[in-house]
């Protein structure tokens, strides 16, 4: 007998001995149902979906592969499914699992030149997957087991389910997993739309994922040579020069990335929230091109936040503006900025709801000096200039930040800071003297979301609600502000006549439909907001930049009103919003002042402070020096440079009196001037008349500027 016959009786002897064994170990095998395999086969993406089940967001999640959703056999390039055939496994459709003649050929050639080759069928392959090992085992014992666990699968699966199997779960390139994930990133193409030059290159890296680029030619021309398509070689060479050295960007909806990496947790899963997705895509694009309009004065951050007031539900969260950002990865629905004059309203609620203020009580805007322990507190409004007497609805329509200060002084800072705490303001974490007067004009830092839920509660009757990222029964929701005082701040809000004084008539806090509107701009114009409600939405707005830096002579009604505006108006298109009902304890009155600050009008009132005329107290004549006052200790201001520091000198009734600092003459005939910032240590303000008769002072302290 010849070596080679009788190396083919051997190994014919071996593959009846191993095809036995196998056979007879089947009964004892347990291999999972097809349908528990795909079920539990979990790729490296999740999805955020809409409300309406739209696909908004694909996140990756696993960082050590990537992986797409299954992708049936019908799906597949039949050129992929015949390259894939040939070279793994051409005898497939006719074999039970394990192929005889592979192993006979595969003994054959290990006799031969001393070295194993292997005769693992698609199925065994799969088996192997099944099993935990991708390369399948070395070991005898290790090819038995998975030539028993290929029979079985046979016997329970059928070809195309162990075909479609096989195909999801194979690793390719790198990270790759899968026929999904290959295609796409490999060739930016779905499994269907693989022509067989690429399917040539794909089956040729399934056998050796990380070969050099010219082995894959090689072995895909192999491939290509066994379909008859020879001619097609040098396109395969093509396509595997061409192959990228990182894997292309996956495919899929990327309209609320910040929301998909709050709410989804691992791979595979599919999560529906309660966007909704044309608002969401909306928002976002008209976010980017105000920016794009704002892009010559340093802004290129922003963030949008839409909520349903009956329920709480978020219908729209823009965390960035994407690629016109430096930090898209920054969520700036969720960060925390100083809000500006957003904080106004809830500090007139607070006023009105304790009976301490009404819309038609007089609040003085002239200058004002506050002594704290940090030093002096000055504010001053937006525009430098004091408006005099005016109503509390002017003061907060037209935002006058020294009127919300004295409101700030006579309702208390504590009482003020706790109230902001119970309408959702968890990051205000330090007590109310850290924060100072400050806190009334936006002193503090919060979150776009936690301020916009708490503008809701002022278009729910002050009562505050959680916000909901996932459909489900609207949760509780408890009283934090007066209903009556959260109605007529609402309606001073959407009053566009009390804010023409600092806004205009024509402006973009006017709209269409019903709104109750603010907007803030923090120090240095570092943020921006305009946030305001209807009676169905609630919605804000910030602009800055994520990194801090100031805006070039950009303010809320610049930068943000716009969009806020624009996003209400589509909101609102087919139905416009109509004005909430007064509650019952709200009484409409006529009001009339004295001296006539403002005319006569129809004022809205908590029942039981309502007044018919307003009479303010002749003006106190007695001069005096109202800033700095008396006992106050002025801190300088150590990013100033000492040779630019001023002090405010200010006195009234005071008409033609002359100053003195420390016996010093400072002048006559003019009652506030700014002077050069006294050295440290106690100083001496006099108000003399011209004779030298002194008519007031004042004694207050300069501390030294500290060196750090």
């Amino acid at each position: 007998m010849s070596v080679r016959r009788r190396l083919v009786f051997i190994s014919a002897g071996i593959a009846a001995v191993v095809m036995v064994g196998a056979a007879a170990a089947v009964l004892t095998a347990d291999v999972p149902r097809y349908a528990d395999v795909r079920a539990a086969t979990r790729g490296s993406e999740a999805m955020l979906l809409d409300r309406h089940g739209e696909p908004l967001q694909r996140l990756r999640l696993d960082r050590n592969r990537r992986q797409l959703d299954w992708v049936a056999l019908a799906e597949v390039s039949p050129a992929l499914v015949r390259a894939v055939l040939v070279s793994e496994d051409a005898r497939f459709q006719w074999h039970p699992g394990v192929d005889p003649l592979a192993l006979v050929s595969a003994a054959i050639d290990s006799m031969r030149n001393g070295r194993p080759r292997g005769a693992s069928t698609l199925t065994m392959q799969l088996a192997g997957l099944l099993a935990g090992e991708p390369g399948g085992s070395r070991t005898a014992a290790g090819k038995l087991r998975q030539m028993r666990d290929a029979l079985a699968l046979e016997r329970s699966w059928t070809k195309a389910e162990i075909l479609e199997a096989y195909l999801n779960l194979m690793p390719l390139r790198g990270e790759l997993v899968g026929i999904a994930a290959g295609s796409h990133g490999l060739f930016r193409k779905a499994p269907g739309g693989i022509d067989q030059a690429e399917a040539a290159v794909m089956a040729a890296l399934l056998r050796s994922p990380g070969a050099a680029r010219d082995r894959v030619a090689e072995r895909a021309c192999g491939v290509l040579v066994q379909l008859e398509l020879k001619d097609q070689c040098d396109a395969a060479a093509f396509v595997t020069a061409t192959l990228p050295r990182r894997a292309h960007p996956m495919p899929g909806a990327s309209d609320a990335p910040h929301l998909a990496r709050r709410l989804l947790r691992e791979g595979g899963e599919r999560v529906q929230s309660t966007l909704d997705a044309s608002l969401q895509r909306f928002a976002t694009e008209t976010l980017r091109s105000q920016l794009a309009e704002l892009a010559d004065r340093n802004v290129e951050d922003g963030a949008v936040v839409v909520l349903d007031n009956a329920t709480g539900q978020v219908l729209a969260y823009v965390g960035s503006s994407g690629d016109l950002s430096g930090a898209a990865e920054v969520d700036g629905a969720a960060a925390l900025r100083q809000p500006g004059s957003t904080l106004k309203p809830f500090l007139y609620a607070v006023a009105i709801g304790e009976r301490w203020l009404t819309a038609s009580s007089v609040l003085d805007d002239s200058p004002l000096s506050l002594t704290t322990p940090s030093g002096l507190y000055i504010p001053q409004n937006y525009d430098r200039n004091h408006k005099g007497p005016v109503t509390v609805r002017t003061a907060l329509a037209a935002s006058l930040n020294v009127p919300a200060v004295r409101t700030a002084a006579l309702v208390g800072l504590e009482r003020f800071h706790d109230r902001l705490r119970a309408l959702g303001f968890a990051s205000l974490t330090h007590d109310a003297e850290h924060y100072g007067y400050g806190l009334a004009l936006g002193g503090a830092e919060v979150s776009l979301v936690a301020l916009t839920n708490a503008y809701r509660a002022l278009g729910n009757g002050g009562r505050l609600g959680p916000v909901r990222y996932v459909p489900g029964e609207p949760l509780p929701a408890a009283p934090v502000l007066d209903a009556a005082a959260s109605w007529i701040v609402g309606d001073i809000l959407a009053d566009a006549g009390a804010r023409a004084l600092t806004f205009g008539l024509a402006s973009p806090l006017s709209t269409r439909t019903w709104a109750a509107v603010k907007t803030g701009t923090s120090k240095g114009m570092r943020d921006n907001w305009a946030v305001g409600y209807t009676d169905r939405y609630t919605v804000g707005v910030w602009v800055g930049n994520a990194s801090g830096a100031p805006m070039w002579d950009v303010s809320g009604i610049s930068g943000a009103a716009p969009v806020w505006r624009a996003i209400v108006e589509h909101l609102h298109a087919d139905a416009p919003g109509a004005a909430p009902a007064p509650p019952a304890n709200v009484v409409r009155t006529t009001v009339t002042f004295s001296p006539v600050v403002e005319p006569p009008r129809d004022e809205w009132f908590v029942a039981g402070t309502e007044t018919k005329h307003v009479a303010l107290p002749s003006p106190q004549t007695r001069p005096r020096i109202v800033a700095p006052a008396g006992g106050t200790v002025v801190a300088p201001d150590p990013d100033i440079p000492a040779a630019l520091q001023r002090i405010l000198v200010q006195a009234h009734g005071a008409a033609g009196a002359c100053f003195a600092l420390d016996g010093r003459a400072l002048g006559c005939g003019e009652a506030t001037r700014m002077i050069d910032l006294p050295a440290p240590g106690a100083h001496r303000l006099m108000l003399t008349e011209a004779g030298g008769r002194v008519l007031d002072e004042a004694r207050f302290d300069v501390r030294a500027l500290s060196r750090r």
